[in-house]
């Protein structure tokens, strides 16, 4: 399971290093072997154990093909699926493509979200936490979470 807001930093050749705290679960899981590919709904990129991401890769596959809008979400996310290889320092190398789609530099937001990471450019992240953090008190909630006790 991962949890937590990591920031960690790019290096000159793109890579970046798993936090100490998940590199022992990622090798038991999916013995170092990642997938990347980019999220559809805001720009960042998401982060999955290869286990994890053959599960929904299947479902997508599943998908009738002749539905447009199936294809486009075939060709996004499968498309731009990369596998990744943690090395023995805990880095992978964020291929340049995803970095440009994403807007990676050198500071990067590392978002535990239980089956899978989010990779997210610091700036843009902090203003996309804050943009939710003023919608919370104005948007109506959701009647499954309503129910929500924390």
């Amino acid at each position: 399971m991962f949890r937590g807001v990591n920031q960690v930093n790019l290096d000159v050749k793109g890579r970046m290093a798993i936090p100490a705290r998940y590199r022992d679960q990622i090798a038991d899981q999916c013995a170092g072997h990642l997938v990347m590919t980019i999220d559809t709904e805001e720009r960042c990129l998401l982060l999955y154990p290869t286990d994890e991401w053959e599960k929904i890769q299947r479902q997508i596959d599943a998908l009738p093909s002749f539905d447009p809008m199936t294809r486009r979400l075939q060709r996004l996310l499968v498309g731009h699926a990369t596998d990744l290889d943690m090395d023995k320092s805990g880095r992978v190398l964020v291929p340049a493509p995803l970095r440009e789609y994403a807007g990676l530099e050198k500071r990067i937001i590392l978002l535990g979200q239980g089956r899978k990471f989010e990779v997210w450019d610091e700036d843009r992240w902090n203003a996309t936490r804050d943009s939710y953090l003023e919608d919370v008190g104005s948007t109506t909630i959701p009647e499954a979470l309503a129910t929500l006790s924390l």
